[in-house]
């Protein structure tokens, strides 16, 4: 399945919608429930509950928070990988839990855990799970998001940082150009049925921030900032530049054309959510 469908066919998207509307109609908030349902509701299974995640920052419409960074690395060949911390076994309540946790991410003295992506359903796909045979790049989708990357890559190329060589100058004719080049593609997805969309960014903003911040220093390399694709709110897959984002304020950010939520790629913030357990 492609990346860019609004919506995952895993029966952990289809559980989500339920909860949202039943809450809204049982609550009478409409869109809001939404972001209610998706902080509150509990399920049996791994992990999950209150998590503080650094996220885009959530800028305008009804998304309740930022969407989730994922820390970037470049291999010695130049391909982008997002990095998956190292598993652990705990045990929580008398089971055994594997976990994915990184404390003191990189000297940065924040704490990286997995559970920053456990919504939307997102929880509940293979490549979520903490021990997912994944070697971690950033590959093509079935659809990219840009027509630079149809002209480059075939679908399952890994995203390499020569194809970002222009960035300084890059435009695909939606807001101002030379703030940085965008790539869409999918993590941790192989061989598997659910993909999880990823959004990369080279730009000289984020090496700028990088320089000011001891997180932003740990989770960039070169410049490169990537996160979680799925809209905080009804979990469609939103755009950096996109097409139609300019009447909403949103053509040099991250626009969602479902409710038009819009994120800053270069605001970094810490959010607080409850993450969803991952299905046993």
């Amino acid at each position: 399945m492609s990346e860019s469908d609004k919506y995952p066919a895993e029966s952990g998207r289809r559980r989500f919608v339920k909860g949202v509307v039943g809450g809204a109609a049982l609550a009478g908030v409409g869109a809001t429930g939404a972001a209610a349902i998706n902080s509150t509701t509990q399920a049996s299974g791994a992990g999950g509950g209150s998590t503080q995640a650094y996220a885009i920052e959530n800028t305008a419409g009804p998304a309740p928070r930022g969407m989730p960074q994922i820390p970037v690395e470049i291999d010695d060949e130049g391909y982008l990988k997002g990095v998956w911390p190292e598993v652990t076994t705990e045990q929580q309540g008398g089971i055994s839990v594997q976990i994915a946790e990184a404390e003191d991410f990189k000297g940065s003295g924040e704490t990286y855990s997995t559970e920053w992506f456990q919504y939307c359903g997102v929880e509940s796909y293979a490549g979520i799970q903490p021990d997912y045979d994944s070697e971690n790049y950033f590959r093509v989708g079935s659809d990219p998001g840009y027509q630079w990357q149809s002209d480059a890559y075939d679908e399952g190329d890994r995203l390499h940082v020569d194809d970002f060589s222009d960035y300084q100058g890059w435009t695909n004719g939606v807001g101002d150009p030379g703030i940085g080049k965008g790539a869409t593609g999918r993590w941790r997805s192989e061989s598997a049925e659910d993909v999880i969309p990823i959004q990369v960014i080279k730009s000289d903003r984020v090496s700028e921030l990088a320089q000011q911040d001891p997180w932003l220093e740990a989770s960039t390399q070169d410049g490169f900032i990537a996160w979680l694709n799925k809209c905080t709110h009804f979990c469609c897959v939103p755009k950096y530049k996109s097409e139609g984002s300019a009447k909403f304020g949103g053509e040099n950010d991250v626009y969602c054309q479902c409710h038009q939520s819009v994120y800053d790629p270069f605001s970094i913030v810490q959010t607080l959510f409850v993450a969803r357990p991952r299905p046993q």
